[in-house]
């Protein structure tokens, strides 16, 4: 991976859709990791922007807009203001959180859009796409949900999978259904222009499996591997929709941009606008330079469901268009999970980040611990309110808070606040020291890396070496008998602890600023880390503060028993609402019979499929159900079921399904088989 540090960077965090809340697994995700890496940046001295800003178009605006009975405008202007509010709060160091519904972003979507239209870049293609009849309404690809023909999840959309990550069409949707109506959409006749990014393809094996395999993370360079491998085909870069910025041409009247042409451009219209506010020139960032030293080094931090759109359909976007700079590096994160469950946002499973702020004032930097002590780099993490306490209490508290306490305590009773030497240093004050040097160095590669635990980890080491020094040298037992050797004990520590006050402010913030107030007027740029000396001989310090209080049990009892009201009330109201009445002639259409399962098999590469050959007493056919998270194979030959026999068969894992299987499932997802009391004969018809 990368080691060294450049001039200039340009660094974005994934743009929150504005229709809902921060909650902590969005802070793992993609913006503790950027607001570190651009406080060591800073820190440096390094020319950094870091760009960000509320996603405000797309079909999750107009879809939060129905649900709440108002309209986008007043989602986005709701949600929006409280994302940045809540972000200010929490400490994420952004040049500018902007919002993708602001003119120049519209009018720079636009320009982008023509550049490749005028450049002949888009395919013009009439489809037979989805469309609402009720609701007289195209169905953008997020207005359409079924069953994915990939792992067999029910819900995924018509642009992915969320389950298994796979990249979708509507079409390819296995009992496809409006979001809107609930209803079974029918297929009518539309154009769109879309990016050939098949035709784009050997650039990008190239691009990043040859020039990027070294500086991608494996998990985002095995997803990237996986898309390339299966194929790359043309995608839409436009849609029928009534909310987004509006197609700039006279023949698509009524057309919007796909949101993930549109979003992404919103780091660059979020540069420009910062660039309009600060007298900066906003090209310098995002643009090709004659020298190409000069150029920005282009850092995307975002969570593992958007690598496909930032690795793949934006590169090749920047690179059609031509002007612009293509990233160095997406390290894109995992998810995290919360209490053994996936955070669930509809659920209201989750730690909020308002309420975070609101029932936990004061304690920003306890949360930056410890979700970049776990943060989901290259596998999905955990966070549990235990764990939480565990972190703050045994390692904010009695290790780095113990050891700065100790320090300035000692430093102001032994000799009113002086920090001097009054011994040579010994072996043991010299190791400190240069251990100390170790550790920060160690620091440093791992945040170039993006390793942020290990940093993490490596600084901790650095208060761990602090504490140790100051129990083998036990200035308490010496001041009696070597008043000169106790000046230079707390003399070494209060380097180290100055060392601390310095490498905390990429990881504590807050917390730096108050070990700043104690030490006084010291260093604070990073080259100066590490260094033997930061304060000088005859240095008086200030008064101790406090850095952290412990979290106690009831505090934690208090936040698990939220999340277990949350689980009951979801519980209570996660039964499905009754779908949209329909003709009894469409019910008779239905052929629903009983039959037997004589063989099953796990369909190599899925998580859920499984492969039946099932006696319907009229035929056996192959049926692939997604039902392997609840059965093993061995154990479904001889189960009667319910069929629904006259399904359109469709290949799913090129396996052609000739039918369903009908279960029933409860409240926490869990299917069971729906059989007849008294089992009747294959081909029994259901009425």
């Amino acid at each position: 991976m990368n080691n060294t540090l450049h001039d200039k960077y340009t660094i974005t965090s994934a743009l929150p859709y504005a229709n809902g809340p921060i909650h902590i697994g969005h802070l793992a995700g993609a913006y503790i990791p950027a607001d570190l890496f651009v406080r060591f940046l800073r820190l440096n001295h390094k020319d950094v922007v870091y760009v960000c800003g509320s996603d405000e178009h797309g079909a999750a605006i107009t879809i939060k807009a129905k649900k709440e009975g108002t309209t986008p405008e007043a989602i986005i202007d709701k949600y929006h203001q409280g994302i940045k509010k809540v972000f200010e709060e929490f400490g994420i160091a952004f040049d500018i959180y902007h919002r993708t519904s602001e003119k120049i972003h519209h009018d720079l979507s636009q320009e982008f859009f023509l550049s490749l239209y005028n450049k002949g870049e888009f395919i013009e293609n009439t489809s037979k796409q989805y469309y609402d009849e009720e609701y007289h309404q195209f169905l953008a690809d997020r207005y359409i949900t079924g069953t994915c023909p990939n792992c067999g999840a029910e819900g995924a959309y018509g642009d992915q999978c969320e389950k298994c990550g796979s990249s979708l069409s509507p079409t390819e949707l296995v009992n496809p259904r409006s979001i809107l109506s609930g209803k079974t959409p029918v297929l009518k006749e539309t154009t769109h222009w879309y990016l050939p990014l098949d035709k784009y393809q050997p650039w990008l094996e190239e691009w990043l499996l040859k020039d990027k395999k070294e500086h991608l993370k494996t998990n985002v360079f095995g997803q990237c591997q996986s898309w390339l491998k299966s194929g790359l085909q043309p995608r839409s870069m436009t849609r029928d929709l009534d909310w987004g910025v509006d197609v700039p041409l006279k023949e698509a009247k009524g057309k919007k941009l796909y949101v993930w042409l549109d979003a992404p451009i919103g780091y660059i219209s979020a540069t420009k606008q910062w660039a309009l506010d600060t007298g900066k020139n906003w090209e310098d960032y995002w643009k090709k330079q004659e020298n190409k030293e000069d150029e920005s080094h282009l850092i995307h931090f975002i969570g593992k469901d958007n690598i496909v759109f930032h690795c793949i359909i934006f590169p090749t976007i920047l690179h059609a268009q031509g002007e612009y700079i293509l990233p160095d590096n997406i390290p894109a994160n995992e998810f995290l999970n919360l209490e053994g469950d996936k955070l669930s946002t509809s659920k209201n499973h989750a730690v909020w980040l308002h309420e975070y702020l609101d029932e936990f004032p004061n304690k920003q930097d306890e949360l930056r611990y410890v979700l970049t002590s776990i943060l989901p780099e290259t596998s999905d993490s955990e966070f549990t309110w235990k764990d939480y306490q565990a972190k703050v209490n045994n390692e904010l508290v009695a290790i780095l808070g113990n050891f700065v306490n100790r320090v300035m305590v000692l430093s102001h009773k032994y000799f009113d606040g002086v920090v001097e030497k009054g011994s040579d240093l010994t072996g043991e004050d010299r190791h400190a020291l240069t251990t100390a040097t170790t550790l920060v160095q160690k620091i440093s590669q791992a945040i170039l890396n993006y390793k942020f635990r290990e940093a993490l980890a490596q600084f901790m080491n650095l208060a761990r070496l602090g504490n140790k020094y100051l129990a083998d040298e036990e200035p308490w037992k010496k001041i009696k008998e070597d008043e000169g050797r106790v000046k230079t004990v707390l003399y070494v520590s209060a380097q180290l602890m100055a060392n601390l006050a310095l490498t905390s402010q990429v990881f504590l913030p807050k917390t730096a600023e108050k070990m700043f107030d104690m030490l006084g007027d010291i260093p604070r740029d990073w080259e100066d880390a590490g260094k033997d000396s930061l304060l000088p001989n005859g240095h008086i310090v200030n008064n101790p503060i406090l850095l952290f209080e412990k979290v106690t049990d009831e505090q934690v009892d208090r936040q698990l028993e939220k999340l277990a009201k949350a689980k009951e009330k979801s519980q209570e109201s996660s039964l499905p609402e009754q779908k949209p009445n329909i003709s009894f002639d469409l019910f008779q259409k239905m052929d629903i019979r009983l039959g037997t399962i004589l063989n099953a098999e796990k369909i190599a590469k899925t998580k859920k499929l499984i492969k039946l050959t099932v006696d319907t007493g009229i035929d056996q056919r192959t049926i692939v159900s997604g039902i392997a998270e609840f059965f093993k194979p061995e154990e479904l030959p001889g189960k009667k079921v319910c069929v629904l026999l006259n399904l359109e068969p469709r290949k799913i894992r090129g396996v052609e399904s000739q039918g369903m299987i009908l279960m029933a499932e409860d409240t926490q997802g869990k299917l069971q088989f729906v059989i007849p009391e008294n089992p009747l004969e294959n081909g029994s018809v259901v009425r």
